[in-house]
């Protein structure tokens, strides 16, 4: 079916962000982690973070992890560390950390999850410093994580090894603290006050940060001493921020966004990338300006975790069917940024969906809505927009124009055939 009256004619582009990447993620890990050898007490049991975000080749990087450390005449062991994810309990933890390769037959090592804990102290401000009792099994603490910048709050620390030790490690109790903080803009500073309380009562050797491309590929691998931890790190948020994605014009009528997940951001849709936040009392951002968001399906990669639906207007039957509405309330109720987990209009088809947002534009007539249309709110190169944007496009020197404007279709059972969720390769990629 062809709504040549209803919807603009959509053409593909490509955006070309800066992809610069690591080749040999194994010989970069060991080049790093040699910085933190004399670090490693031989024989001691090393605990190695490890979380539910889909960081890319974090498989490779732990398994050269792992080598090291018993290349050290130490054992590496493997601590769940990511707060309420995988339901808040130890069964959920190991499903999700398993659906991420993350096991102990895949990488010759134990993997502990753990959801009680213990209250270690406290900040001079009187917060409380919590740490799982897994923390406690090991001699040594190593965390590994992404540093980048985070969907709900912002400061010199965001997400990254600091807010795997507070929230990640600290488990339900301490990610309950942090979340339960009303203010986003405390919550950085928070991080760096428990951050460094844990720095200084646990045997943290140091970390690995891991800083991601526009292309989710793994740009930088740096080991961190615990001393220079937070300065360091909040030299590597400014340096990932600088490699972010972005939507090919900051100001549209309409989105649709094929997935949303939480193997792409934490909010599913990433408040970064479409400038909606649906925080109480918090204002939004001014760019990007979105007037309307329709989602079409959730990743299975979220394992039925719909956070972020509350960011859009419009989505499907299918994908509300797919909900797990435990996993998400929980999310969000951890959070209490419960907006976020709303369920917004919902209707039995793609073209119902799609076409429904564009009845909300008829002010703008379908020759003039400023449309985007995008696979996910991480991988952003290959989108498709309505004629209206051609001219912005063709000023952006960053902005390929690829072939001939196309028809809006779906198939006979309502579904967008104009899709892109397999064209996101960066150039000159393998």
């Amino acid at each position: 079916m062809t709504h040549d009256t209803l919807f603009p004619a959509m053409t593909r582009i490509r955006q070309h962000f800066e992809n610069a990447a690591l080749r040999d993620i194994p010989g970069s890990v060991r080049s790093e982690m040699e910085k933190l050898r004399s670090r490693v007490p031989t024989g001691a049991k090393v605990g190695v973070t490890v979380g539910s975000r889909g960081i890319r080749n974090i498989v490779a990087i732990l398994e050269a992890v792992i080598a090291f450390v018993r290349e050290c005449g130490a054992v590496p062991v493997l601590l769940s560390a990511m707060g309420s994810h995988g339901g808040g309990t130890e069964r959920g933890q190991m499903e999700v950390l398993g659906s991420l390769g993350i096991t102990a037959e895949r990488l010759g090592a134990p993997v502990v999850a753990c959801e009680k804990g213990r209250e270690v102290g406290q900040t001079r401000a009187g917060w409380n410093v919590h740490m799982l009792e897994s923390a406690f099994s090991v001699d040594a603490i190593l965390p590994v994580n992404r540093v980048k910048t985070h969907t709900s709050f912002k400061g010199a620390l965001e997400s990254g090894l600091v807010k795997k030790l507070v929230v990640g490690l600290g488990g339900p109790e301490g990610s309950a603290q942090f979340h339960s903080i009303g203010d986003p803009e405390a919550l950085s500073p928070l991080l760096e006050e428990v951050g460094t309380a844990i720095l200084s009562s646990m045997p943290v050797i140091g970390g690995l940060a891991v800083v991601e491309n526009a292309y989710e590929e793994t740009a930088r691998i740096e080991a961190v001493a615990a001393e220079s931890m937070i300065e360091r790190e909040r030299e590597l948020l400014l340096y990932s921020k600088s490699l972010m994605p972005s939507l090919p014009s900051g100001r549209l009528d309409g989105l649709v966004v094929e997935e949303i997940g939480k193997n792409f951001s934490g909010t599913g849709l990433d408040t970064n990338i479409i400038g909606r936040l649906r925080i109480q009392g918090r204002p939004e951002p001014a760019r990007p300006a979105i007037r309307y968001i329709t989602v079409l399906g959730l990743s299975a990669e979220s394992h039925g975790n719909a956070t972020g639906i509350g960011l859009a207007d419009f989505t499907t039957q299918d994908l509300i069917d797919r909900i797990d509405r435990r996993a998400t309330y929980l999310n969000n109720l951890t959070t209490t940024f419960v907006t976020r987990a709303f369920f917004p209009m919902f209707f039995a088809t793609e073209e119902e969906a799609i076409s429904t947002m564009m009845h909300c534009l008829r002010d703008a007539g379908a020759g003039a809505a400023r449309l985007a249309f995008v696979p996910n709110t991480l991988y952003l190169s290959d989108c498709y927009v309505s004629a209206a944007l051609i001219p912005e496009m063709e000023e952006n020197p960053r902005v390929e124009i690829l072939g001939e404007p196309r028809p809006v279709t779906f198939d006979a059972q309502g579904r967008l055939l104009l899709r892109l969720s397999h064209a996101q390769d960066p150039p000159g990629a393998p």
